[in-house]
């Protein structure tokens, strides 16, 4: 008696158990905020005669 009420109770109580998994599209667009902030520097050097040969021929560049 005892065992066949376990096993009723069992098998109702199982069906509950199983694991489920849903796969659902979000109802909003994926945000993707991205704060990027960009600098650079360039340094530029160039010899004393290089520029006063600029200096002297201004209108070639």
């Amino acid at each position: 008696m005892k065992k066949t009420a376990f096993l009723i109770l069992c098998a109702a109580v199982l069906p509950a158990c199983t694991p489920t998994v849903k796969v659902e599209a979000p109802d909003k667009p994926i945000e993707i905020n991205m704060n990027v902030n960009i600098e650079h520097h360039v340094k530029v050097e160039i010899e004393r005669d290089v520029k006063d040969a600029i200096a002297k021929n201004s209108d070639i560049f």
